[in-house]
């Protein structure tokens, strides 16, 4: 059960309070899609090229083909969170599994197979790898979603294995081993649910780096053509940058406002899992206030 000192820290977090706030608008936009704007967003509704504020029919605009770009915004958000949320999820399955094996069986040669097996997908280029999985398996939400959880596993896996070889080493843990229970129920009962609190801040951060990573693959024109996303928007965006900028600011926006409410979860998330460190910055800022005040005028 979450506890209530948790609860209070996290309402104490200003960063995890506009992350969260960012992030619930960013899902409101999501659902509301279909219900305000029950047509395909990739239709053409109206002229091209028309400036944002221009017409009331079409707030922020629409594209050079004359698509309305506040639908596909919403649409784009749908598409965006959902690659994001299934892929961070298949990261950190993968993640866990491998790396509180590895800790638990850490200086053995289970755990040197794992981590070389992570090493090797380390050094590999991640946009690179993900772009060879979508080409094999064709562009599409899932293929997508599968090669960006598959390649974004092992910072996960590492951050576990590293509080398993720590958790590992408590008294509760050896007294199991102690009285003969096996590893599974070792590694399921005590080590796991003892080394998973940290992944909940990678994740968040994780979330955000997926989400860039699909812009990247949809403006290079690797994304599922059967759906509106933000990448795809400022790639084709792009050809009328000098005449029609919006086209590519504000699917580029809705970008960085996303990955930002990500990014803010995950640094509210860390100052509640680390107390010492929030207390650290605090003490930090009133040593430095108290100095200043202090200073001669």
């Amino acid at each position: 059960m979450i506890s209530r000192r948790f609860l209070q820290r996290l309402g104490d977090s200003t960063s995890t309070q506009c992350g969260l706030i960012l992030l619930l608008l960013i899902l409101f936009c999501a659902i509301s899609a279909s219900f305000f704007f029950p047509g395909d967003p990739r239709d053409m509704v109206g002229s091209p090229t028309i400036w944002p504020g221009s017409d009331p029919r079409f707030p922020l605009g629409t594209d050079m083909m004359g698509r309305d770009m506040l639908s596909g915004l919403l649409y784009g958000a749908r598409t965006s969170l959902m690659i994001g949320l299934f892929a961070t999820v298949l990261s950190v399955v993968l993640g866990v599994i491998i790396g509180v094996i590895a800790g638990y069986f850490g200086a053995s040669w289970v755990d040197d197979i794992l981590m070389r097996l992570t090493e090797v997908f380390l050094t590999m280029p991640r946009l690179l790898f993900a772009i060879a999985m979508v080409m094999v398996l064709g562009p599409s939400t899932f293929s997508i979603s599968l090669a960006l959880g598959t390649t974004s596993w092992p910072q996960i896996a590492r951050l576990v294995r590293g509080e398993a070889l720590r958790v590992r080493e408590l008294e509760f843990v050896r007294a199991a081993t102690t009285i003969g229970l096996g590893h599974f129920r070792i590694i399921v009962r005590h080590v796991l649910p003892n080394s998973i609190a940290p992944v909940m801040v990678a994740s968040s951060v994780l979330v955000a780096q997926v989400i860039l990573s699909e812009a990247s693959l949809s403006f290079l024109g690797l994304g599922d053509p059967s759906v509106v996303t933000w990448g795809g928007m400022v790639g084709s965006g792009r050809e009328v940058l000098r005449t029609a900028w919006y086209m590519t600011a504000l699917p580029g926006l809705a970008i960085f406002i996303t990955v930002m409410a990500f990014m803010l979860i995950g640094n509210g998330l860390n100052d509640v899992f680390n107390p010492r460190l929030h207390k650290a910055r605090k003490t930090s800022v009133t040593i430095t206030g108290r100095g200043d005040a202090n200073e001669p005028s």
